[in-house]
């Protein structure tokens, strides 16, 4: 019996139990990532209560994630073929074990944001990478995409599971306490990654230069534009400031748009959106975003504030969602064989967008009818996200699907972002600015589901167009696989 080598020795193992330790490390890494998008949100009302937070200042606790994470999704992927795939991961693993501890120091708001940007600054470093070195791993196609299954349902899982482990925890410690946890998962991960993941090669690497100006621009672009929605409710949309935000936000677009004209190596080459597939699919995948960021930031609120429920059960009542996400990919993929992209994700898109109005209906008449809107709405949300992943990335190059991943990737935390500071925005302008501490009164409840049915509303009507415009954009391909060779697992999201 030969010995199997040494992992910097040699870049592939010949099963997926030989590769158990750095398969389990890239699947740890993905799950932090992940569940990182989502494990505060059922925090938000006792954090809300213990920093003396506004409701669109507790957006930005989640939005800021999403903001940096998304981002800088595509620089960090420059960056990682620059310098080196595992390098990166391992850097970005090391500061996002020691970010997140730095939150026992935290006294304000404003510090938990700058903070939560700060992670999602260190998961994009880590996203894009962690799940194409699984092909490293591996020569065989089998096995690649047996070990990119276990990825996808490791990343599936810490996303939409996250309120729910969150919940748990918060019976039982304080809420610092869910991000001191990534510390010691980041460290196991980094032990698994080191030692079991073949060391970068040259050959493997680009001169490209890095895009920066790009990156800057992006951020300042979408964080002005959400602020602009914070500044309106707490210093009036003809402030000074207000319009200023909204000012800034339009020259920092145009001025990316040029720049990326203009740049040798763009972060973004803009002529990829001429091809109707690929720009459709970016456009559809940032209308689910907005969706599922708005429903998960109001229904948190719902249930621990209008119910008072704990945050245990706030985070056992998305369980519908979890098992529509999970349960509902085999009814996507007999879709798309049967009618195609185009129809199965206009399919998606009135799923999403009448699981939607059904929330609006469903606020003031009880968790049962919540539930339903959950599970039409999330059906809807897994045939538009998967449907259009795999038109997104069969759309590209067979040299470029990498590209396509981050894209992908990155549209979604652009909806995410735009989702969590829409919803926040309508909230506190519909009902308080303040969340107020203790039990609420009927009348504050009575306002909020009021709120509720308005930003549903607004959420069906915008969603559903987006959605529909960008379903119209694809073909009629009847694939539900991506380049298996080329794009990593993070291309079909959870």
């Amino acid at each position: 019996m030969t010995a199997q080598p040494a992992p910097t020795e040699s870049r592939t193992y010949d099963s997926l139990k030989a590769a158990w330790i750095p398969l389990a490390a890239l699947c740890l890494a993905f799950f932090v990532e992940m569940v990182d998008n989502t494990l505060l949100s059922i925090a938000l009302p006792t954090i809300g209560r213990d920093l003396g937070s506004s409701t669109t200042s507790l957006q930005w606790v989640t939005g800021a994630y999403a903001l940096t994470f998304g981002g800088l999704l595509l620089t960090a992927g420059s960056i990682a073929d620059r310098f080196g795939r595992r390098r990166v991961l391992l850097v970005g693993l090391t500061a996002f074990g020691l970010i997140s501890m730095l939150v026992v120091f935290v006294d304000s708001t404003g510090e938990l944001i700058a903070l939560r940007a700060a992670l999602g600054l260190c998961a994009a470093a880590m996203a894009p990478i962690t799940n194409s070195l699984v092909f490293r791993l591996f020569d065989s196609e089998q096995l690649r995409m047996r070990a990119i299954t276990v990825m996808m349902i490791v990343g599936m899982s810490g996303f939409i599971l996250g309120p729910l482990l969150g919940g748990t925890a918060l019976a039982h410690v304080r809420w610092e306490w869910l991000l001191v946890v990534n510390a010691p998962i980041a460290l196991i991960a980094f032990l698994g990654v080191r030692g079991g993941v073949a060391k970068d090669h040259a050959d493997d690497l680009t001169s490209d230069p890095l895009d920066l100006p790009g990156a800057v621009l992006s951020i300042v672009g979408i964080g002005l534009a959400c602020y602009s929605l914070t500044s309106g409710v707490e210093h009036g949309w003809g402030a000074p400031l207000t319009i200023a935000c909204i000012a800034g936000a339009i020259v920092a677009v145009g001025a990316f748009v040029r720049h990326e004209r203009g740049v040798d190596a763009p972060m973004l080459d803009l002529s990829t959106f001429s091809n109707g597939t690929i720009r459709g699919a970016a456009i559809a995948q940032i209308g689910t975003a907005i969706a599922m960021a708005g429903v998960m930031f109001s229904l948190i609120l719902h249930f621990q504030y209008a119910y008072g429920w704990s945050p245990v059960k706030a985070g056992l009542a998305n369980l519908p969602m979890i098992a529509t996400m999970l349960l509902f990919t085999p009814a996507t993929e007999g879709m798309v064989r049967a009618w195609g992209h185009r129809i199965a994700c206009l399919v998606g898109a009135a799923l999403l967008a009448g699981g939607l109005g059904w929330l609006a209906y469903a606020v003031e008449h009880g968790y049962l009818a919540v539930a339903i809107g959950m599970v039409v709405m999330t059906a809807g949300l897994r045939t538009v996200m998967m449907t259009c992943a795999v038109a997104l990335i069969g759309g590209m190059p067979e040299n470029r699907t990498s590209l396509g991943a981050a894209l992908n990737d990155t549209a979604q935390e652009v909806g995410t972002s735009l989702g969590t500071a829409v919803v926040g925005t309508m909230i506190a302008t519909l009902v308080t600015k303040t969340l107020p501490n203790g039990t609420w009164s009927s009348s504050l409840v009575a306002d909020f589901f009021h709120g509720e049915r308005v930003t549903f509303v607004v959420l069906a009507v915008a969603v559903g167009v987006i959605a529909t415009l960008g379903s119209l954009t694809l073909t009629d391909s009847h694939s539900t696989e991506e380049h298996p060779s080329e794009a990593p697992a993070d291309a079909v999201p959870a």
